[in-house]
């Protein structure tokens, strides 16, 4: 049975009472440092390589911030339709917003977490964490002041380090996304207030920090970014999971494939929203409440302790168990019902001492355990589900929707896909659309 669930912006849970709070499944957020001096950051195929591995070689872009080295390495193998009466793999997908590393070391942690276990994830890159803050006046937000930020822009060692990373996790086969810029959730300048226009400059200026941070920093003496981020960039999640509706035309026009700004969504196979994938972070049961909440670190500090960062310790090891186990039983439903993917969506934050970072270590590390079993379980990025639903049937697909959240198939699955058609029929990239 579903329970309801009231989906916030960050913005909208301020001056909320406690009770009030705590019923919430906040819509998303992103670090939210001002730009005041304080430097805070917000069953693949082949298993990731070493980060030590040597790329191929490199064919410079533009100023060499970025190169084409050839196919991304470590993809799985090429996705191919179900055939009649198989049973879907079990999708996962861990994606990050933000995606600097600031000192914590927490991206490295998850990217060795994620080459220990065989898993590909999606980095949401914010474009200002490649700007250096003496350059912040090369970015005209849209109904913002040139230069603003609603994050902090990080230190030159900062960049340096995050520069570091995203290049390592593209080499070892994870999707470089993005997050767009200044992170704006409130206000006159909210995202949710921009025009298809503004987020086309917004989206060219996330691209432009990326493929040009060699000219914008002036350093020389570092390796550039191994992709061509103009063909890399296929999809990305917009702060607090505002301005969707305006968004979506902007991103089919440059030829996005997917969008993952969605708030509310339930665990069902997705659909298309103006010829893009809608990949929405999910309701999920929150263990010892009637409410459920989104599968996002953020809204379970929310619901924890009412938007507070910093709680009484004492707190931490049951909410860090909550928290955990609503990752788990988001998994769990899918897994042994309708099969429909499940999507994780989290912040390199040590928020109430570190204890969301843990949740999600302890889910992968459980969804792996079930991989261990037999089980097809496929944690991908992105970008790769997004290969595999383009192959599939659209009547296969259509099919995978009627299942309910929390459903089994009738007849279980050899008996209700085995009459969805020759596996040779087509693909599914003109599946259901919901305007």
């Amino acid at each position: 049975m579903r329970t309801s669930t009231r989906t916030l912006t960050r913005r909208g849970m301020l001056g909320l009472g406690a009770g009030a709070a705590a019923a919430a499944g906040l819509a998303g957020c992103g670090s939210h440092t001002p730009s005041d001096g304080s430097h805070q950051a917000g069953g693949s195929g082949g298993r990731p390589s070493p980060s030590g591995s040597t790329p191929p070689p490199a064919r410079p872009i533009g100023d060499g911030s970025t190169s084409y080295t050839g196919k991304q390495p470590h993809q799985p193998d090429e996705p191919v339709p179900l055939e009649p009466g198989q049973t879907p793999p079990q999708f996962v997908v861990f994606s990050w917003d933000g995606a600097g590393e600031v000192g914590n070391g927490l991206f490295p942690r998850f990217l060795d977490l994620a080459e220990e276990h065989g898993a590909h994830m999606t980095f949401f890159l914010s474009g200002l964490y490649l700007l250096p803050e003496s350059k912040k006046r090369l970015y005209d937000p849209p109904n913002n002041p040139r230069g603003a930020s609603d994050i902090g822009y990080l230190t030159d060692d900062h960049v340096k380090a995050t520069l570091q990373n995203v290049r390592r996790a593209w080499l070892e086969g994870h999707e470089i996304g993005t997050h767009f810029n200044g992170h704006f959730c409130g206000g006159h300048g909210s995202v949710a207030n921009w025009t298809p226009r503004q987020w086309r400059s917004e989206i060219d200026q996330a691209k432009s920090f990326v493929k040009q941070w060699r000219t914008n920093t002036g350093w020389t003496d570092l390796p550039s970014l191994p992709f061509d981020y103009d063909k890399e960039l296929v999809g990305g999640r917009t702060p607090c999971l505002l301005g969707q509706d305006n968004l979506l035309p902007t991103a089919r026009e440059l030829g996005w494939r997917y969008d993952a700004s969605s708030p509310g969504g339930r665990q069902v196979w997705p659909v298309k929203r103006q010829g893009i994938w809608d990949l929405p972070l999910q309701q999920i049961p929150f263990p010892g409440r009637s409410f459920e909440v989104l599968s996002m670190d953020y809204n379970m500090l929310a619901n924890q302790s009412i938007n507070s960062t910093k709680a009484p310790a004492h707190n931490y090891p049951g909410w860090r168990e909550q928290s955990a186990g609503a990752y788990i039983s988001g998994f769990k439903r899918a897994y042994e019902t309708n099969r429909a993917p499940f999507f994780v969506g989290n912040h390199f934050e040590q928020w109430n001492g570190g204890i969301y970072m843990d949740a999600v270590e302890e889910a992968l590390k459980h969804i792996v355990r079930e991989r261990e079993k037999g089980g097809d379980i496929r944690l991908v990025s992105f970008r790769q589900f997004t290969d595999w639903l383009d192959v599939q049937r659209p009547e296969v697909l259509a099919k995978l929707r009627t299942v309910e959240v929390g459903q089994r198939p009738a007849g279980g699955w050899n008996t209700f896909l085995k009459d969805t058609g020759n596996p040779g029929a087509g693909t599914g990239t003109g599946s259901a659309n919901a305007a």
